[in-house]
């Protein structure tokens, strides 16, 4: 199966050309703190541990995890192992976080271990990793519920090299309950020898329940699908129903093994070795073109063919296909152009531009059989329009009329990513791909559940906004659907130099920051205003204001989790769990 390019189709209605910019609201945020009884588990790096694919995907570790089937229930693992839940109603009676489960004492202390992640499968069903390379499946039960019981383990098995859990499934195949998890590792590559020496590996496990009717389950590993990468991914997600896989990453992704038998890859096209000889040659000055054809040794002149209206050109000889045929870059007048036969083996045209100055990219629109001629005059100008370039003084300006462009001065907001990012859906038999997007500039900013049942939404970056991204696997033709838009966020965050996580709430009604210490901004969506406001310096009244607002925490820990709702967000410490009471609904 084919990949076939894809782009992604913004909505423009979810725009808002006109936004101006976010208001500072002074207006205070309600913050209850929850002193924890133990420190949350941070695993930080080691020495080995040094790439920044490690950073990327260890050290930057989201330690907070939201519930998307319970509202305003987080979870987290502290030092002692256990998996602690909490679970807000009532902001001014917050109780401790209760634990749900815990993990043996061997798993801290294994030397090369990770930190434990958690993903919630379900609404009734959580997969764990212990960070030594352990997988549990446990049984949870409703977890929103305030008589919440322990969690129960029905599978459990050491998976190989330590990684951490990306995002993991569970669905019913033909009656049989199957779990998806998806697992993340860097591992050790001999044959990476230019590089850090590391290569990124995803592990889609697929784990199903093996018992018969009415037997006690048992749940067994089905299939191991490995991909391999060269750099941490930012968004990877299983299907649903397990059907295929979503990747966004800034170099591509591909199967290498299943089961552990080596996936065949498709052979690699072969090198173009010898380039053919150019059909044309072709010149140019701010007035004319000149083109030189090849033509076959004693050509008479009765024998050419020649065309040419304003915007076309046709070159041949009578009885074979033209040489040179199609689409001119721009207009010349046919009257003052002219062509004559040298040497007997070539013909010379001269085609007259009907606009004079700009040069041409090409002659022929898409024609690639012939080479462009440079004159000496215009080498020498191109030349010393680039000698800034290799210059030491990083202000060189070869324009002395314009201001000169430092790199220095431009913002992080200007700046591209080095590698151009791609989307890619993988199908779950075939293992091959079967769209890819293109990312280019669109940056990637966070991931978000809006809906439990649905694939996770991820949010890029598209000029100055951030916009929302539902994928739907169901529908290949729009497999990616632009949700919601937060205005200007994409400038916005570009200047956060200390920025950690970034996330938003489920409905969309504001975006939030979090800086590595204390601080966290939230940027709500236009809202309609009390007052009547007027825009003195376009004259028109004003109906909405985006509001922006900063919260500081009483703490000089490091910010270890982030995680929004749509009343609340919340933050995590080594020591306290925050509250914010962002909306009153």
């Amino acid at each position: 199966m084919a990949a076939s390019n894809y782009s992604l189709k913004v909505n423009r209605g979810l725009l808002d050309p006109n936004f101006e910019s976010y208001r500072l609201s002074l207006d205070a945020i309600p913050t209850y703190n929850i002193e924890l009884d133990a420190a949350v588990e941070e695993v930080k790096l080691k020495d080995t541990q040094y790439t920044l694919e490690h950073m990327r995907a260890f050290g930057m570790y989201n330690y907070l995890h939201l519930d998307p089937w319970y509202e305003d229930s987080v979870l987290f693992v502290d030092c002692k192992g256990r998996v602690l839940s909490l679970t807000v109603t009532l902001d001014t009676a917050l109780g401790k976080p209760r634990e749900v489960f815990r993990l043996s004492a061997d798993s801290s202390q294994s030397e090369n271990r990770l930190c434990a992640s958690l993903s919630l499968t379900s609404a009734t069903w959580a997969a764990l990793s212990d960070g030594t390379g352990r997988l549990f499946l446990l049984r949870t039960g409703k977890r929103g519920d305030s008589s919440q019981v322990k969690w129960e383990p029905l599978f459990s098995e050491d998976m190989g090299e330590p990684f951490a859990i990306l995002h993991s499934v569970s669905h019913v195949q033909a009656g049989v309950h199957t779990v998806e998890a998806l697992l993340l590792r860097i591992l050790k590559d001999p044959q990476e020898t230019k590089g850090s020496g590391y290569s990124v590996s995803l592990e889609w496990i697929t784990v199903a329940n093996t018992a018969g009717h009415g037997q006690e389950k048992k749940y067994e590993v089905r299939k191991r699908r490995v991909l391999r990468g060269k750099s941490v991914p930012h968004y990877a997600a299983v299907e649903p129903q397990g059907k295929g896989l979503m990747v966004a990453s800034e170099k591509p992704f591909v199967f290498t093994h299943v089961d552990g038998h080596a996936v065949e890859q498709p052979e690699a096209e072969p090198m173009e070795v010898d380039k053919a000889d150019p059909i044309y040659f072709w010149k140019q000055t701010a007035e004319d073109l000149t083109v030189c054809v090849r033509m076959p040794e004693g050509i008479a002149k009765e024998q050419v063919q020649f065309r040419l209206t304003a915007d076309k050109v046709s070159v041949g000889v009578e009885g074979f296909p033209p040489l040179l045929e199609g689409q001119l870059f721009a207009p010349v007048d046919p009257e003052a152009s002219a062509w004559i036969i040298k040497n007997d083996k070539s013909l010379e045209v001269t085609l007259q531009k009907r606009t004079e100055g700009p040069l041409w990219p090409e002659l022929v629109m898409g024609d690639r059989r012939g080479e462009y001629v440079m004159s000496d005059e215009q080498a020498a100008l191109i030349h010393e329009r680039l000698t800034h370039l290799t210059s030491e003084d990083l202000n060189g300006n070869p324009d002395r009329d314009k201001p000169p462009c430092n790199s220095q001065e431009l913002e992080d907001c200007d700046g591209f990513p080095e590698d151009s990012s791609s989307l890619t859906h993988f199908d779950g038999e075939s293992l091959k791909p079967t769209q890819v997007v293109n990312l280019g500039s669109h940056q990637y900013l966070f991931t978000v559940d809006v809906n439990p049942s649905e694939m996770p939404c991820f949010c890029l970056r598209h000029d100055v906004d951030a916009l929302v991204w539902q994928p739907r696997p169901d529908q290949p033709s729009d497999m990616w659907e632009h949700v919601a838009t937060f205005n200007a966020l994409g400038y916005v965050q570009a200047s956060k130099q200390d920025k950690k996580f970034a996330t938003c709430a489920p409905n969309f009604s504001y975006a939030s920051l979090c800086e590595c210490l204390r601080r966290s901004f939230i940027y709500r969506q236009p809202s309609p205003v009390e007052t009547v406001l007027f825009n003195r310096s376009q004259g028109r009244r004003v109906a909405q204001v985006a509001k922006q607002q900063v919260a500081s925490l009483d703490s000089d820990k490091p910010i270890l989790g982030f995680r929004a709702t749509n009343e609340r967000l919340y933050i995590l410490t080594s020591s306290n769990l925050f509250v914010l009471k962002v909306n009153n609904n």
